[in-house]
């Protein structure tokens, strides 16, 4: 029984991606041989799977597959077998990961629901490194009337002011917004200025009858949702 288990695994372990796609579905298949189906050949004397697994090794911050988020098309480039349509392929794959989640997470996204926002947001921000700011505008029934991304900033900081913020909420006619923005550090806790921001934005829509919902900061699949935890 052993040696039988033994020997399908080593045929198992034998196929090359496609035939082993084929044989036992998508999901056998290592991180290494997922990338190396998308890239499809490797280069002189190494294999599409190592090539791949160069790939997977190529970014320090992040191991992985996530790694291929904070990659340029350069970086890629300076592996030998991967070229400029390689590197888009590449590029295009971890884009379209992140539009999946999203689309998924769209389905249950309701603005009463802090952790929904944040599953929609998750994968588009948390692998951003630098902080941005969006803000989503909502009409009288909470229904999503547009969202705008109002700044990027640095690495550990994002410059807005409250003037910008409600001269786009305004266009849309919006009566409340939603604010959402990412730590880098993958740490969602508000920082100082997080907390003094928010409150001058609560104080300004009050002013001009647009209301401030919440303020969600994203982390490393995690999230702090200031309404949730009595902050505005």
């Amino acid at each position: 029984m052993v040696k039988h288990m033994k020997k399908e695994q080593s045929q198992h372990t034998d196929l090359r991606p496609y035939e082993k796609c084929l044989a036992f579905g998508a999901e056998a298949l290592s991180d290494a041989e997922l990338l190396a189906v998308i890239i499809r050949s490797g280069a002189s004397g190494t294999t599409a799977v190592r090539l791949a697994g160069q790939v997977l090794s190529l970014c320090k911050q992040k191991s992985g597959l996530l790694g291929i988020h904070h990659l340029s098309l350069k970086e890629l480039m300076e592996v030998r077998g991967i070229g400029e349509v390689k590197a888009i392929q590449i590029k295009c794959i971890g884009e379209l990961s992140k539009r999946i989640a999203r689309t998924a997470a769209g389905e249950r996204l309701t603005f009463e629901n802090p952790a929904s926002v944040a599953d929609y947001y998750m994968e588009t921000l948390r692998h951003e490194e630098q902080e941005q700011m969006i803000c989503m505008m909502l009409d009288t029934k909470n229904h999503l009337l547009g969202e705008e991304t109002l700044s990027k900033g640095t690495v550990n900081a994002s410059a807005i002011t409250p003037r910008e913020l409600f001269l786009a909420a305004l266009s849309y006619r919006a009566v409340s917004i939603l604010l959402v923005h990412n730590h880098p550090s993958g740490d969602p806790m508000p920082s100082r200025e997080d907390l003094l921001l928010t409150q001058r934005v609560k104080r300004a829509g009050e002013m001009l009858g647009i209301f401030l919902l919440d303020h969600i900061v994203i982390g490393d699949c995690s999230y702090c949702s200031m309404k949730q935890e009595d902050l505005l």
